[in-house]
């Protein structure tokens, strides 16, 4: 299989809010939008994405069903997490996870966006000394 693309749809009545959340406070792009579905992409790399679509959506499968938000979340790897975290609070976006550095190696920081998707912000950095150690299997 080659793969061109992979991106989540996230079945939302909120999908001009999610449209709106996606392109202000990350930068994405609208790449198609419609009454019923949204396909946004990233300016710098538009195999990063993300679409919405309406419950009431006409095609099949899935069914009509609506995310709960739980169960999943929506990973966004940036290069300077702090940057970013700086950026987003300015900009009056909801952050409910503040900025910290995480003993598994992460600089990190989180959202909800309007479809109650948890969005993970992460920037890579050296773990914990030894942190790892419990839990990595050796071949």
């Amino acid at each position: 299989m080659q793969l061109e693309s992979a991106y989540p749809v996230i079945v939302t009545e909120s999908i001009g809010a999610c449209r709106d959340f996606y392109v202000r406070h990350f930068g994405f792009d609208v790449v198609f939008e419609s009454s019923w579905f949204i396909y946004l992409a990233a300016k710098a790399n538009p195999v990063l994405a993300i679409a919405f679509m309406s419950p009431d959506h006409p095609s099949s499968p899935p069914g009509p069903e609506k995310f709960n938000g739980q169960g999943m979340f929506f990973t966004l790897q940036v290069s300077d997490a702090t940057a970013e975290f700086q950026k987003l609070r300015q900009s009056g976006a909801p952050i409910a996870y503040e900025l910290r550095d995480e003993p598994w190696g992460q600089r990190r920081f989180g959202l909800v966006d309007p479809s109650g998707t948890w969005v993970d912000v992460v920037q890579q950095i050296e773990p914990a000394a030894g942190f790892w150690d419990p839990y990595v299997r050796s071949a």
